[in-house]
């Protein structure tokens, strides 16, 4: 089963990451959590890896909608999307949100998953135009 939505770019991570945050923006998506995993496990563990941001994006009327629909949907909110390094490319995923409906079994939740999977979608493909 894929539970991702994920394109390969040319450009620096940096770079990569600032395309992302505005091209979400522009899909009405806010950042409401930011993990740093490359800063976190060289600070806990002393272990050195790749560039891996982690940002938890979220629709508030996609959100609404979702909770709405059933209450629990807050374990898979909200949408992830990871920028991370892999060689000399940058590879931007996010989880796709047919996942929700996957695992929870509420038809209710399938307008949300797929108006938050054309929002998603239309952000990746601006973070792919950009890179070329």
């Amino acid at each position: 089963m894929h539970y991702d939505r994920t394109i390969k770019v040319a450009g620096t991570f940096d770079e990569t990451v600032e395309t992302v945050r505005r091209a979400l923006a522009d899909q009405g998506f806010g950042i409401l959590t930011e993990i740093d995993v490359q800063a976190t496990l060289k600070a806990k563990l002393g272990h050195d890896m790749e560039p891996y941001l982690i940002l938890g994006a979220c629709n508030p009327p996609l959100a609404r909608q979702a909770l709405d629909a059933d209450r629990s949907i807050g374990l898979l909110l909200p949408c992830n999307v990871v920028v991370r390094t892999e060689g000399d490319q940058v590879i931007v995923q996010a989880l796709d949100p047919a996942t929700m409906v996957t695992l929870t079994g509420v038809d209710a939740m399938t307008p949300v998953a797929d108006e938050a999977a054309r929002r998603l979608d239309a952000a990746l493909a601006t973070v792919a135009d950009a890179s070329t």
